[in-house]
């Protein structure tokens, strides 16, 4: 995605963002989240385009993973809307079949194998050809061979992690959303990850992860948020982000707050 090398702090996207004529931008606009009398986000306007990588940020109780629950329909803002395309996403919506999603928990099942997992989640998603595809995710997150056939309970918290990415890609979604990704990986497996979402940003998928690891997201993000108290402090597209630009957007965003 081209950008500007200047650096650019906003709060709203931009009028006009550039994106393909015919794929789908994921929005918010005036987002607010409230649990209680805590305040979790307060006017959140961001867009996310396809094709891109975008990595929020911030101090712990910025409102980070209540952004990525919200995108990912698990709950619902308290003000404001969110829109994929022209159409509202919501718990109720069909758009809810274009994500795949991984959180901290892996969502798989620990007694059923690898194959067995992904088999019960092509029937919920009515996958054609549901095998083959099958067969070629597990290819893809290295999980062929004896480990297709291995209790989930089994595997490292690095395979699981594999297993739930397979999982997350097997019905083709649209957006990818991304929990501290990385944070069961050794630096190879860390390496591998960045190199699948690469794969996955080059085929225009949108994704979105959440991350502390300030390194990783220079490594994998186009697109760099930085909440601070609930609120957008820096939203920042660039080709290319080095871990020395990501530290400096992060420490002026949050005055150095970890």
């Amino acid at each position: 995605m081209t950008s500007s090398p200047a650096t650019t702090m906003r709060h709203a996207p931009p009028e006009n963002p550039r994106e393909p004529m015919s794929e789908r931008a994921l929005r918010l606009m005036n987002v607010g989240k409230t649990f209680g009398r805590h305040r979790a986000l307060a006017d959140v306007s961001l867009a996310f385009l396809p094709g891109e990588v975008a990595a929020v940020l911030g101090p712990n109780g910025a409102g980070k993973s209540t952004l990525l629950g919200l995108l990912a329909t698990l709950s619902q803002p308290s003000q404001g809307r969110i829109t994929l395309g022209d159409e509202q996403l919501s718990r109720h919506s069909p758009l809810r079949a274009t994500i795949g999603y991984v959180g901290h928990e892996p969502g798989v099942y620990g007694d059923l194998s690898a194959v067995h997992n992904l088999r019960l989640f092509a029937s919920l998603y009515g996958i054609e050809n549901a095998e083959r595809r099958i067969d070629e995710m597990l290819v893809r997150v290295g999980l062929q061979g004896a480990r297709r056939e291995a209790a989930a309970r089994t595997f490292s918290r690095g395979m699981l992690q594999r297993l739930a990415l397979a999982r997350a890609l097997l019905h083709e979604p649209e957006i990818l959303l991304f929990d501290e990704p990385g944070s069961a990986l050794d630096p190879a497996g860390a390496a591998w990850l960045a190199g699948e979402l690469q794969r996955e940003r080059e085929a225009g998928r949108l994704v979105v992860l959440v991350t502390h690891d300030l390194a990783a997201a220079a490594a994998m993000a186009t697109h760099v948020v930085v909440l601070r108290r609930g609120r957008v402090a820096c939203d920042e597209t660039r080709a290319h982000f080095s871990a020395d630009e990501v530290r400096a957007i992060y420490q002026e965003a949050t005055g150095g707050k970890a």
